[in-house]
């Protein structure tokens, strides 16, 4: 059987492929990682860790855009009620690749739900049909996230410092727009020039295809666009500095300056590991 982990650089999917490991240490085990390009630069240092301790290699697949620029494709903003960069940019190019190198009939997934996310587990096994879905994490109802990075910490890996900051998932290096308004509160305390980068691509979105946003405002029953520009000037915090950014056409460059992406060495790391 081959044991497939659906790798999201996250504390779940970690502790997933550890059981998984230890449970089946006979069977073929892949780490399977969608890459949207624009992951806290820490998320790629935490992979090459925990891939080099556990001696499986990431097995990296990529549609090639960014979240905004599949928006701007698909002329839809993703914002916390429909986000089409989890289907396009994460499980498309995961079931290609199932599709063109395993049988389901001889597979496994494996997702790292913690115990309070039990609410979507009907969506997911339905969604990678006819792949089957186990969720080992499931099985340990008392564990908290806490508990899993205590445990990454006595493993000997440094978890990912999104964690430390507070936010409760470590994806699209805090930019994800699932993410409810005191998510976007936090983004903005801790990587404000990351909240401006969005910012900007917001207004052009909403400059090209009108009043909407990734949040929205409830008040006296009506629901409302609330975009980012206003969530920050709510807040009182001041736009940064231009000259902190840089020409977004140079997408490698602004990756670095936002501390996003893969930096050299650790996709060196990432690809120096073997079977």
């Amino acid at each position: 059987m081959h044991r497939v982990i659906q790798w999201s650089g996250g504390i779940g999917s970690w502790a997933t492929a550890e059981l998984v490991v230890r449970e089946h240490p006979d069977d073929e085990v892949t780490l399977l990682f969608a890459d949207v390009l624009i992951e806290d630069s820490d998320l790629y240092l935490f992979n090459a860790d925990a891939s080099e301790r556990l001696g499986i290699p990431i097995t990296r697949v990529c549609d090639g855009r960014p979240p905004f620029e599949l928006f701007m494709d698909r002329r839809f903003l993703g914002n916390a009620r429909i986000a089409p960069c989890s289907r396009a940019l994460k499980q498309l190019p995961c079931r290609r690749w199932l599709g063109d190198h395993l049988d389901p009939a001889s597979t496994v997934l494996y997702v790292g739900l913690e115990p309070s996310e039990l609410r979507r587990v009907p969506g997911i096994v339905d969604g990678w049909k006819p792949w089957s879905v186990e969720f080992p994490l499931l099985h340990h109802t008392s564990v908290t996230k806490d508990d899993l990075l205590d445990w990454c910490r006595a493993s000997g890996l440094t978890p990912p410092r999104l964690y430390r900051l507070g936010f409760s998932h470590n994806n699209c290096g805090g930019l994800c727009v699932r993410g409810g308004q005191a998510h976007w509160h936090r983004t903005l305390r801790e990587f404000p020039d990351r909240f401006q980068w969005y910012e900007q691509q917001e207004q052009r979105f909403r400059a090209e295809h009108g009043n909407v946003a990734i949040l929205k405002r409830q008040h006296c029953g009506r629901t409302s666009p609330l975009p980012l520009q206003q969530l920050r000037a709510e807040a009182g915090m001041a736009g940064v500095h231009p000259g902190a950014l840089v020409d977004e056409g140079d997408f490698a460059r602004y990756m670095r300056v936002l501390g996003l992406g893969e930096r050299p060495r650790d996709r060196r790391r990432r690809l120096a590991v073997a079977r």
